[in-house]
């Protein structure tokens, strides 16, 4: 009875074991599972920080078309514009962090919690499986034991009633027999169930040294190399979390060294040279004020020197014509235009006016040599497909050197148009140590032997599609340019909006075509057009082969009829 209870008392002892054990591996598994989820959320922090700084990187960035991106040219500005690349870099390294992160940590733990589930399941099963049939052999022990002690107490009641009966005199013989008889059999029985009994005991014996020796001892070490190696699992993710912002220290460290070189490159002597530069506006300083004398015996004289800097004020006064004109200090003085102002730039000051002209005369002598050198590329195409037919039809290449011949007149017209302008403004600045700059040499022997364009007669050239222009004057032309240059002019022209002509019609450009003079202010030029664009119409084709379109608000022009499809209306809408 002792050995039993020892025995059901170690069998509660060991199952209250593997209780405790599933607790603890469910434990594990579940800080796995909460580091995993801390990794996760980790990744989704590096995710929105990289978003929102290239979101801020890209607000800050200067925007086409504007005064953020004149102000480029300033050292500072440009350190600032390298500063927004280096941290939209920055911003892609806490990208990488995100996606390692989801790749070494986060991947790999869901994966090896999804083994180390179903590896604990199995131990744990092994392990029920082993108490059920150790408790089965028990109980199967305990079954033969009782059916031998009761055998026994049977064998005993069934020995002492034939003995009763062989004393007894009165009893027959043949009920002696039969009591002698049935005490045999219940001896018999008894000691079967004691065969039975001591086969049971030793294979419980032998059941329970396996099952405690062999099988829950190597249950256990299973279970404690899976806690190990778990653990270990978790150690190696926190150190490749770690390492996972190590490897990008270095590329952080270079954007970060990119940001204080461009921190380093800012040089305010240089800033202020340029703004010097850009505001220069090329008028002589006025001169000393003369004494007058108002003593006695004087004339006194209401009048002021024509060099002092109030002389604009007194042009301020009634002029012979009547008007009154407002006198330009254009250091002091706001742009009225609107857009990009005049074609010939004669919004800004003398110094201003003359880079700007320069800038232009440049850019047109560039488009100038481009096209020279595709019809020169093109003519020599024509060649190849003249001693060679078969690789092509010399006269298909005729339009488009006809059309390239006609575009280079019309830049070498707006050459000569933004040079007379050029002159004009180079003879009324005053002298300076270095020799004025002048366009590029492709156009200088064409005004070699030519005088200075007179002032009216640039600005009172008209403009046709093509960039050509008429000399042609008559006297009251002249009046009107000697008035239209006078201060008071300027200002009326400033302040008046030219009216805006009503569309006619829709057009849709068939093939692509490249303007050089794309409208501004009141001038009127060619417009570039790309395949497939749909412009407004505003006037038709007067018979000159032109069409005139416009874009938008602030940009029109002339573009080929036969470039463009036409699709009038019946009532002419306001643009």
């Amino acid at each position: 009875m002792e050995s039993g209870r020892a025995t059901l008392l170690k069998e509660q002892q060991l199952k209250d074991q593997f209780d405790n054990l599933e607790k603890h591996t469910q434990s594990g598994i579940e800080f796995v599972e909460r580091y995993s989820k801390f990794v996760k959320e980790r990744s989704e922090i590096e995710i929105s920080y990289a978003k929102q700084i290239r979101n801020l990187s890209k607000k800050y960035q200067p925007k086409k078309n504007s005064r953020e991106e004149e102000e480029n040219k300033y050292t500072s500005c440009r350190a600032f514009l390298s500063t927004l690349n280096e941290l939209n870099d920055y911003a892609g390294q806490h990208e990488v962090i995100a996606e390692n992160l989801t790749s070494q940590i986060i991947t790999e733990l869901s994966r090896y919690l999804t083994e180390l589930k179903a590896e604990r399941k199995s131990h744990f099963h092994d392990g029920r499986k082993a108490q059920q049939q150790i408790e089965s052999s028990w109980k199967q022990l305990e079954s033969s034991k009782r059916r031998f002690e009761r055998d026994c107490k049977e064998a005993d009641r069934a020995q002492q009633y034939f003995e009763r009966m062989d004393a007894d005199i009165n009893v027959t013989k043949a009920d002696v027999e039969k009591a002698r008889q049935q005490a045999q059999m219940r001896h018999q029985i008894a000691a079967d169930s004691k065969t039975e009994y001591s086969n049971y005991l030793t294979k419980f014996n032998q059941e329970q040294n396996e099952h405690y020796y062999t099988l829950i001892p190597n249950i256990f070490q299973k279970l404690q190399e899976m806690e190990e190696r778990r653990i270990e699992r978790v150690g190696v993710s926190m150190k490749t979390y770690a390492e996972v912002d190590r490897e990008v220290l270095p590329i952080v460290g270079k954007c970060l060294d990119g940001m204080t070189k461009a921190a380093e490159s800012i040089e305010p002597k240089t800033d202020s040279k340029q703004v010097v530069e850009s505001y220069k506006s090329g008028f002589e300083p006025p001169g000393d004020v003369e004494f007058e004398d108002y003593g006695p015996g004087q004339t006194i004289k209401r009048t002021v020197s024509e060099t002092s800097l109030s002389n604009s004020r007194g042009e301020a006064k009634e002029r012979p014509g009547g008007g009154k004109s407002k006198g330009k200090l254009w250091p002091f003085i706001k742009n009225k235009n609107k857009g990009s102002g005049p074609e010939d730039f004669s919004h800004l000051p003398p110094e201003q006016r003359r880079k700007k002209l320069q800038a232009k005369i440049d850019d047109i002598n560039k488009d100038i040599q481009k096209e020279m050198d595709q019809k020169d590329a093109l003519t020599k195409m024509k060649g190849v497909y003249e001693k060679n037919p078969q690789m092509g039809d010399p006269a298909s290449v005729d339009p488009r050197l006809v059309e390239m011949s006609m575009n280079i007149e019309k830049l070498q017209s707006e050459v000569q148009k933004f040079e007379g302008w050029l002159a004009e403004v180079e003879g009324r600045l005053p002298s300076r140590s270095d020799p004025p700059r002048r366009q590029s040499g492709l156009y200088e022997s064409q005004h070699s032997n030519s005088t200075m364009v007179d002032n009216n007669c640039a600005q009172d050239r008209e403009s046709s599609p093509d960039g050509s222009y008429t000399e042609e004057q008559s006297s009251e032309t002249q009046v009107k340019v000697a008035i239209a240059n006078t201060p008071e002019f300027d200002d009326e022209f400033d302040d008046g909006d030219e009216e805006t002509l009503p569309t006619i019609g829709t057009c849709k450009a068939v093939y692509s075509f490249e303007g050089n003079t794309p409208l501004t202010g009141h001038n009127e030029g060619t417009i570039s057009v790309t395949e497939g664009e749909l412009l407004f119409v505003i006037e038709q084709d007067k018979g000159d082969g032109w069409t005139r379109v416009r874009r938008n608000e602030e940009e029109e022009g002339y573009v080929p009829t036969s470039y463009v499809e036409v699709f009038l209306e019946t009532n002419a809408k306001d643009s």
